[in-house]
């Protein structure tokens, strides 16, 4: 073994992340908290390869669910498609906003609002003898984290469209009120909504 330590790199030269521990069993493996460089962008590489997004960052998935800022309900034309740095430099001031107001780790907080925020059950379509039927499913965790996080991004995008309000306070509030289970969190209320239709087609 070499004497040499393995460092332990800082997200945004700022927020600890090994100390953060997943709660929901199910997530453990699909969501990416440790940094392997202090801003983090894979460059997609990780596109052309299935299920790959679980070793992207959680960072880097929620900017890409964010940079769809647009038309309200035309989410992949407008201003910010394709700005990624800007994005990150929003998430940043978010990160920042959140931990003046709570005193805890942003990122931590982050990780419970995606638990808190990821459905377990949602509704697919099967047409038998030309009948559509609504059947209840339970969900991949791949795809709970990737509901989760747009979710969070829709509230931030319905909040902040002709509202004086910047994205960054939007998505620091959205964030803790989701890690919070608050009813006031447009992500919790969508989780909810989805997880009652589900019910409801069992």
């Amino acid at each position: 073994m070499s004497g040499k330590q393995q460092t332990n790199v800082l997200l945004f030269n700022k927020w600890d992340t090994s100390e953060i521990e997943i709660a929901d069993e199910g997530l453990k493996n699909v969501i990416l908290i440790k940094p392997f460089m202090t801003i983090p962008i894979t460059f997609g590489r990780h596109e052309h390869q299935r299920l790959k997004k679980s070793e992207v960052h959680i960072i880097e998935r929620l900017t890409n669910k964010l940079m769809h800022f647009g038309k309200r309900y035309a989410k992949n034309t407008g201003r910010m498609g394709g700005k990624k740095a800007r994005i990150i430099n929003f998430i940043k001031a978010a990160l920042d906003i959140i931990y003046l107001e709570t005193g805890k780790n942003p990122v931590e907080l982050l990780v419970r609002a995606i638990e808190n925020v990821a459905p377990n059950e949602d509704t697919t379509r099967i047409v038998y003898g030309g009948t559509v039927y609504h059947v209840s499913v339970d969900v991949s965790p791949l795809r709970r984290v990737d509901l989760a996080l747009r979710f969070i991004a829709e509230g931030v995008r319905i909040s902040t469209y002709s509202n004086p309000h910047s994205i960054e306070e939007v998505l620091a509030k959205e964030i803790i009120l989701a890690s919070n289970s608050d009813m006031n969190s447009y992500a919790i209320k969508k989780k909810n909504e989805q997880e009652r239709i589900a019910m409801s087609s069992r």
